[in-house]
């Protein structure tokens, strides 16, 4: 009987990450243009996979303000980050924030945030 050695090809291939999720959003205008307060949940694991940004879009995509986050947050989830002096047009009823993870990028979903009337 002839035996055949097949070898196995193993694959690794890399874990796949949950998206960042935007659990909360507070926003105040001023006199130097509007402050976004954050909050960000993602299954932070370490320097190779984390939440590192958030950013703030109009409905057409054009990204108006951006917060970059520098380190993950492993033991301090949700987390929430702030940016000020983001210029919002006139007129404008809503913003969509989306979140970015160092292994996903920039999240396909965003959540809209209705403006407050000033």
């Amino acid at each position: 009987m002839k035996r055949y050695i097949i070898p196995l090809l193993l694959v690794a291939s890399p874990a796949l990450s949950d998206p960042a999720q935007v659990v909360g959003i507070e926003a105040t205008p001023g006199a130097t243009g509007w402050r976004f307060d954050v909050t960000i949940a993602h299954g932070d694991t370490g320097w190779d996979d984390y939440a590192d940004g958030w950013r703030v879009e109009l409905a057409d995509g054009t990204v108006i303000g951006d917060r970059p986050l520098a380190h993950p947050h492993v033991q301090e989830q949700p987390f929430t980050r702030s940016t000020s002096g983001i210029s919002i047009p006139e007129g404008t009823p809503r913003v969509f924030i989306r979140a970015r993870t160092k292994v996903e990028g920039w999240a396909e979903d965003t959540t809209v945030f209705a403006l407050p009337d000033t």
